[in-house]
């Protein structure tokens, strides 16, 4: 944080442009990581399923390739899988006016509160400045927005 401008990598947040910072802890969606995972396995058998009995006869011939299948699931399970196992992770967000979002992660949520809490100091005193170097940040263009004739739905990102 320097002259009033909050540097996030190569990225230059004005401070008056800032409208919320916010330390909290992400948390996955592990109910949409299973459904997600069950829904590419179910594809999967069914696409074997079909290229078996064109390619390869009758139903007997599904069943002789079963070895094949079951390393395929296996592969898509842990490939997919791994967002199961996500765990909960501490996170700072900066939103800007704008709609832009920078997300700044740590292992310790304390530390992040205290960047928070400098951050929003500085705002609101001109003279302030600091540094505090973190090396893992994801940025955002805001919310998604759904339309659906007159129903409008928004989805954080």
């Amino acid at each position: 944080m320097r002259r009033r401008m909050l540097w996030v990598g190569a990225a230059a947040f004005p401070l008056h442009n800032i409208s919320r910072v916010q330390a909290t802890r992400y948390q996955p969606d592990w109910g949409a990581a299973l459904l997600s995972l069950l829904k590419w396995l179910l594809g999967a058998v069914v696409v074997y399923v079909v290229l078996m009995l064109l390619f390869g006869g009758g139903p007997e011939s599904v069943g002789e390739g079963g070895g094949v299948l079951l390393v395929l699931l296996v592969l898509l399970a842990v490939f997919l899988g791994r967002s199961l196992f996500e765990p909960t992770r501490p996170i700072l967000i900066v939103e800007t006016a704008g709609g832009t979002w920078m997300i700044v992660t740590l292992p310790d949520v304390d530390e992040l509160r205290d960047i928070a809490g400098r951050i929003v100091h500085a705002i609101d005193h001109p003279e302030a400045e600091f540094t505090k170097n973190v090396y893992q940040f994801t940025q955002y263009n805001g919310s998604v927005i759904q339309q659906t004739g007159n129903k409008n739905r928004a989805k954080n990102l």
